[in-house]
Formats: structure tokens, C-alpha cells, sequence
């Protein structure tokens, strides 16, 4: 005997909800994660070229993940634009371990450059560490009150980290539609 398509399509539906209600809700973004919530604007240097960068930050996907769009430009040359998408949201973790954050990093630079990271909150900020070939990108961020500060380092095999960006950025008023 065959069982019609649509009972099939309607039994696999309901065992999903059923599952989907049976599991745990998700552990948001840590608070120093949180804190990034709004839009940023400053200066830095990438790779000691000296650059303007604006940032919004905002929940997304029912407040279970944060969404940060950062904008750059080179200062000797605004033709010279970088963006970046970057995803956080938090982990489960034991009782008495710092939270873990899940990190998703999506860029200008298309496919080839997206990297998915891991890390965890920190007394001020958070870090977060992007495997790229042979080398980690590891990100530290640090704010206090309206100051944001981002740092990038490249950490090597043999676990030596070079500075790659830094950004000291202050809380700014959003632009319409972010």
C-alpha cells in the first residue's frame, strides 16, 4: 500500500515541530556581546594603514544572535573600502566557565575569505579566533561605556602574534534604516 505524498510531507512537518519544541532554548550572545548593540564610528590602522570605520550592531534571528556590519576606508584613499559581516551568538556552557561565543565572519573579500571562529567572554569584552590557512585572526574586543576598542592579531604556527588592525572607536547616532 503507498501513503499519499501529502501524509508524508504532514507526518515529517509534525515530528519536526514536535522536536524543534523539545529542544532547549538557545543560549543568547553574552552581555559583553550585547554591549555592541547600536552603531560605532572611529579610527584605526590595518596593517599600518591608517583607516575610518563605522559599525551597527544589532539582534537578530529572535534576539538569539548578533549581527555587526563594519564599513571601512583607507584615509589616503576612500575609493579603498572593506566590509564585513560578523555573526556572534553564545554556547552553552558548565556552570562557572566563562560563556562561549560562536563567531561567523563574512567579508568583502566573498567566499574565500568567510571563516567560522570560537571564543568566549572576557572581564571587559570578548574574544573571539578566526582560522585563516596557516595562521588564527584573533579578535579582542573591549568596551567601557561609549568606547569600543577591536584589536586584530595574527597569530602564527609557532603561536607568535603580529598586530594586524586595531580600532578605538566611540558610540555614534544611527544612520536611518540600521
Amino acid at each position: 500500500m503507498r501513503v499519499p505524498v501529502l501524509l508524508l510531507a504532514l507526518s515529517a512537518s509534525m515530528a519536526a515541530a514536535v522536536a524543534r519544541a523539545e529542544d532547549p532554548p538557545p543560549a543568547p550572545p553574552p552581555a559583553e556581546v550585547s554591549a555592541l548593540a547600536g552603531c560605532w564610528k572611529g579610527e584605526g590602522t590595518v596593517m599600518g594603514k591608517p583607516v575610518s570605520i563605522a559599525l551597527a550592531a544589532r539582534p537578530i534571528v529572535g534576539g538569539a544572535m548578533m549581527l555587526v556590519e563594519a564599513d571601512s576606508a583607507a584615509k589616503a584613499d576612500p575609493a579603498d573600502t572593506y566590509a564585513a559581516h560578523l555573526l556572534f551568538g553564545g554556547r552553552a556552557t558548565k556552570a562557572g566557565e566563562p560563556a562561549a561565543i560562536v563567531g561567523l565572519w563574512a567579508d568583502s573579500f566573498g567566499g574565500d575569505g568567510a571563516s567560522q571562529g570560537a571564543g568566549q567572554a572576557a572581564a571587559d569584552g570578548f574574544e573571539v579566533s578566526y582560522p585563516y590557512g596557516e595562521a588564527v585572526f584573533v579578535n579582542r574586543w573591549a568596551s567601557a561605556g561609549e568606547h569600543l576598542g577591536w584589536s586584530i592579531v595574527m597569530r602564527g604556527a609557532g603561536g607568535k602574534e603580529q598586530g594586524f588592525a586595531s580600532y578605538a572607536l566611540v558610540r555614534a547616532e544611527c544612520p536611518k534604516g540600521r
